[in-house]
């Protein structure tokens, strides 16, 4: 879905590429349950509910102008298998049903914190982390060797087009690293 068909503000965005990514990393399929966490303006949340048939998305969201973005697009796109829960992970967690996916965009400095909760909900659960800052891809990558969790990393840097007298452009957007780790194995993978 193109970044500008969302109500923004002033929330930061999953851009439009590295969503996608996110995305097909996060292997949804009909009957998921998704959590977003850190939502921002829900980019996530909505494309993955009108992606996948069946999926429930809540969209973990702490900051009150967020939270008002999200509810504003997710009745924008009529995705009403998204909800958004206005709250701090991972003690929003609570009342939630069990998910079978998490997408990590924002957590507060809390990263290892919300990781744990999430998985004593469910060990098996798929989850992708996105993080800009080296700081944060230092504190991912020590949570995983303590665990000894093999995880997928990518790092991912896009640039976008702008026209300027006359010619185009190109503005490199922020490099984004894009972690995945757990989930069910692939009915299509080889047996040994």
């Amino acid at each position: 879905m193109r970044d500008e068909w969302f109500i923004r503000g002033r929330v930061p965005m999953t851009k439009s590429e590295v969503r996608a990514i996110s995305l097909s990393r996060l292997e949804l399929k009909p009957g998921a349950v998704l959590y977003d966490v850190g939502a921002g303006t829900g980019s996530v949340s909505i494309e993955a509910a009108l992606s996948i048939p069946g999926c429930q998305v809540f969209a973990v969201e702490r900051k009150p102008e967020a939270a008002e973005l999200i509810s504003r697009n997710r009745e924008k796109f009529h995705a009403g298998n998204v909800t958004v829960v206005e709250g701090t992970a991972p003690e929003a967690f609570a009342s939630l049903p069990i998910p079978t996916h998490a997408f990590l965009g924002g957590t507060a400095g809390r990263m290892g914190e919300i990781l744990d909760r999430l998985l004593e909900k469910n060990p098996a659960l798929r989850v992708v982390i996105n993080v800009i800052a080296l700081e944060s891809l230092a504190e991912i990558t020590a949570w995983l060797n303590r665990r000894s969790i093999q995880a997928e990393i990518s790092s991912v840097q896009t640039a976008r087009g702008r026209l300027a007298a006359g010619y185009h452009l190109m503005e490199g957007q922020n490099p984004v690293y894009i972690l995945s780790f757990g989930g069910e194995e692939s009915p299509w993978a080889e047996e040994s």
